[in-house]
C-alpha cells in the first residue's frame, strides 16, 4: 500500500495544475472517484473566476444515517508547475529543482483517496463522505468563495491544507488588501528637479514611518508589489503600491490597515509646490477590500476532539494551533461550515525547494481513515 500511495501522489503532481489550468488534474481526479463508487458533480464556479472547469464535489452514500463528513484538498498550484518531474531521495519526494513540488495541495488530494480506498478495502461501514476539491486556492481562494453551496451536504470536516500531522488548525486571522495609488509631478530630473514631486520619495517617507511585518501576536502588515516611474531622467508622477494586514481580531484589523493608509495621505499632504501662479498638490487614491473572513473553530467542537482524538489512536502527538495563512476553510466558515484544517506533511511549499517525507504521507493517511473511524462511531 506504501508503494500504490507514493505512485498515486507521483502520478498526480506530474498533472500540470496551475490556477485557472485544472480540467486536466479534475478530469483525473473525477474518473479516479467515480470508480471508487462516488458520485461526482461539477459546480460552474469557472464561469467567475475565468478558469477551465468548476470545484469537483464527490458523495460516498457510506453505510451509516448521519450528515456528511467534508473532507477537501485544493486542485491547483502556484508557478512554477509545470513539468514537474519528482525524484525520491532519502524517503523524501521532491521535484527536480526547476519547480515546485505540487505537494501544496496533491498530498491532500492522495491522502483522502488512500485513506478512503484502504477503508473500502477493509470493507469498513464509514459514514457518509463528501469530498470536495476546489480551484483556483492558490490566487484567493477563488473556488471556494465562488462555490455552489447549495450543493454541499456537510456541516463539519476538514481541508488538508497544513504541514504538521496531527496539528489542527482552529484559527485563521482576517485579511484586507490595501491598495495605493500616489500622485505626484513630472519633471526632468537634471534641467528642472525642483519643479517635480516624486512619488516614489512619497512612497519611501511615507513607509518608513510605518510598522510592517510582525505588529504583534494577532496582527501582521505587508507591503508586497510597488511600481512607478518611466526613465532615470524622469521625476516620477505616479507610483502603485500594494499590500496586505491580517488579523485575528477585527478591530486590529481595521485600524491597522487605516493606519498604513493615513500614513500615505499624511506624507503625501507635505509635497506640494507652486509655480508661476499654479500650485501642484500632491495625492493619493486607496482603496481596501475584505479579502477572507476570519476562522475561529473552538477547542471543544466535536470535529476538533475527533480529529484529536484520531491521532492519539495512530501514535501522532494530537494538538491545536492558530494559524497565520488564510486557506478555503475560511470561506466554508463565512458560509457556515465548520472546517478545521489540518496537516499533509508538504514543507517548504510555493518554493523550488518543496518537500514531503514519505513516511508522514502514509501517517497522514492513516490519520484519515481514523477521522473518518471516529465520526463514524460519534
Amino acid at each position: 500500500m506504501l508503494n500504490r500511495l507514493v505512485d498515486y501522489f507521483i502520478s498526480l503532481v506530474k498533472i500540470d495544475s496551475e490556477s485557472k489550468n485544472e480540467l486536466a488534474m479534475a478530469e483525473r481526479m473525477c474518473d479516479d472517484l467515480l470508480k471508487m463508487g462516488a458520485e461526482v458533480i461539477f459546480d460552474e464556479a469557472h464561469k467567475k473566476t475565468g478558469g477551465n472547469v468548476g470545484n469537483l464535489i464527490a458523495r460516498f452514500s457510506g453505510k451509516i444515517d448521519k450528515e456528511p463528513l467534508f473532507l477537501c484538498a485544493h486542485l491547483d498550484t502556484v508557478k512554477p508547475g509545470k513539468n514537474i518531474r519528482p525524484i525520491i531521495k532519502d524517503g523524501k519526494i521532491f521535484s527536480d529543482g526547476t519547480t515546485i513540488l505540487g505537494s501544496d495541495d496533491k498530498a491532500g488530494i492522495v491522502e483522502i483517496i488512500e485513506a478512503i480506498r484502504r477503508l473500502q478495502e477493509q470493507d469498513f461501514a464509514f459514514a457518509p463522505i463528501e469530498v470536495v476539491l476546489t480551484i483556483s486556492e492558490e490566487i484567493g481562494l477563488l473556488g471556494a468563495k465562488n462555490l455552489d453551496y447549495s450543493l454541499i451536504k456537510s456541516k463539519i470536516g476538514f481541508a488538508l491544507d497544513s504541514h504538521r500531522i496531527g496539528s489542527v488548525i482552529t484559527h485563521a486571522p482576517s485579511l484586507n488588501i490595501f491598495e495605493i495609488n500616489i500622485t505626484g509631478k513630472e519633471a526632468h530630473s537634471g534641467a528642472c528637479p525642483e519643479r517635480g514631486i516624486s512619488a516614489i520619495r512619497i512612497a519611501a517617507e511615507a513607509i518608513s514611518n510605518l510598522k510592517l511585518g510582525r505588529i504583534d501576536a494577532e496582527t501582521t502588515a505587508n507591503i508586497g508589489k510597488i511600481s512607478g516611474g518611466v526613465a532615470n531622467n524622469i521625476i516620477p508622477k505616479n507610483l502603485f503600491l500594494s499590500g496586505e494586514v491580517r488579523s485575528h481580531n477585527e478591530d486590529k484589523l481595521k485600524n491597522r490597515t487605516q493606519k498604513i493608509v493615513k500614513e500615505f495621505e499624511k506624507t503625501a499632504a507635505k509635497y506640494k509646490i507652486k509655480i508661476g501662479t499654479k500650485t501642484y498638490q500632491s495625492n493619493i487614491q486607496s482603496q481596501i477590500d475584505k479579502d477572507f473572513p476570519a476562522l475561529k473553530i473552538d477547542k471543544d467542537e466535536e470535529i476538533v476532539k475527533i480529529a484529536l482524538k484520531a491521532a492519539e489512536n495512530i501514535g501522532v502527538e494530537p494538538t491545536t494551533e492558530i494559524g497565520g495563512g488564510g486557506s478555503d476553510a475560511n470561506i466554508f466558515y463565512e458560509n457556515g461550515l465548520h472546517i478545521a484544517i489540518i496537516g499533509t506533511g508538504m514543507k517548504d511549499v510555493h518554493s523550488l525547494q518543496e518537500n514531503i517525507q514519505i513516511e508522514d504521507m502514509e501517517n497522514a493517511t492513516r490519520w484519515i481513515m481514523e477521522i473518518i473511524k471516529e465520526y463514524t462511531k460519534k
